[in-house]
C-alpha cells in the first residue's frame, strides 16, 4: 500500500508559491476533531490560513501535519492541522495552486472490485477507466 501523496504535493506547491514571491494560503477542514484552529474564524467548516513566513512563526510542513504559531485578532494561537485535513494550497494573489480530494487516511482509493462484500448494487458502479498513456510532445 502506498502512502498519501498529499504531503509531498503540499510541500512542493508551497515551495513553488514561495519561489514566485506570492502568498501561500491553505484551506483546512476545520470540522475534523484533530484540527486546532481559532474556531471564531471558521467559515462553512473551513478556515483559510496565510502561511507566508512573515505571517507565522515556527512553521512546520511535514508528512503528518502543518503546524505553526500565529496571531488572530492580536491573540496568539498554536495552529495544528493534520495533513489529511488540508483541502487546498494556493497563491492568494492569483488563485493558482491545488485542491485535494477526500482521502481515506492516506490509503489507496476505493476499488470497484465485485464481490468484495461492500454494499451497493451493480448499477452504481463506474465503468472501468482507460489506462493513462504518455506521449512525447515536441
Amino acid at each position: 500500500m502506498m502512502t498519501s501523496n498529499r504531503p509531498y504535493l503540499v510541500k512542493a506547491i508551497y515551495e513553488w508559491i514561495m519561489d514566485n514571491d506570492v502568498t501561500p494560503h491553505v484551506v483546512i477542514n476545520a470540522m475534523d476533531e484533530t484540527v486546532s484552529v481559532p474556531q471564531q474564524y471558521v467559515d462553512d467548516g473551513q478556515i483559510i490560513l496565510n502561511v507566508k513566513p512573515s505571517a507565522v512563526q515556527d512553521l512546520v510542513i511535514d508528512d503528518e501535519c502543518i503546524m505553526f504559531n500565529a496571531r488572530f485578532g492580536g491573540k496568539p494561537y498554536n495552529i495544528y492541522a493534520p495533513m489529511h485535513t488540508v483541502m487546498a494550497i494556493y497563491a492568494a494573489e492569483n488563485g493558482q495552486g491545488m485542491m485535494f480530494n477526500e482521502e481515506q487516511n492516506g490509503g489507496p482509493p476505493p476499488s470497484n472490485n465485485e464481490g468484495n462484500g461492500s454494499e451497493g448494487s451493480s448499477d452504481t458502479k463506474r465503468p472501468p477507466r482507460k489506462k493513462p498513456t504518455l506521449r512525447v510532445v515536441k
